[in-house]
């Protein structure tokens, strides 16, 4: 398992990352399709990429950094790699980038996955790996019901 870092996808490594966010996101934030999926990329800002390879070189799992006052992120891992630390892993690498990680995390299990399986809120790893959440800053719309999370390296929360 390897993590590479890169300010663009390719065609392969689009469609593979779309393939995943349909698969592990709940069904309400599914992207249609490639063109839609090329316009939500478009509206990153500053976007970091980061790549989990796995032994037969294909994407395990990404996440990708963006631009703003606090740098914020999302990440996710195809199935088979959840529970097994890489998630940590791949984590920390977005850390390093210092000082703080933004991000909004569903906090509920109402939500399905694509397969008809709930989607599990991810809140117990973030706490896990050292991010406070703020149940005071939620969003609430159509696609998702989330709290937000941080994380500060300079608390280690």
């Amino acid at each position: 398992m390897k993590i590479t870092i890169q300010t663009s996808l390719n065609p392969e490594q689009k469609a593979a990352a779309l393939k995943m966010w349909n698969t592990e996101y709940p069904v309400k934030m599914q992207i249609p399709g490639m063109e839609e999926f090329d316009k939500f990329l478009n509206t990153l800002i500053d976007p970091k990429y980061y790549l989990f390879i796995d032994e037969m070189d294909g994407i395990a799992g990404w996440a990708a950094t963006l631009s703003g006052p606090v740098r914020s992120f999302f990440i996710m891992l195809s199935d088979a790699y959840h529970r097994k630390g890489y998630g940590t892993i791949l984590l920390n690498e977005l850390k390093k980038e210092g000082p703080q990680l933004f991000a909004w995390v569903i906090d509920h299990n109402n939500d399905l996955k694509s397969d008809g399986r709930p989607y599990p809120s991810p809140i117990d790893f973030y706490l896990k790996n050292e991010f406070t959440v703020n149940n005071e800053l939620r969003m609430e719309n159509e696609q998702i019901s989330a709290v937000n999370i941080l994380w500060n390296a300079e608390t280690g929360q």
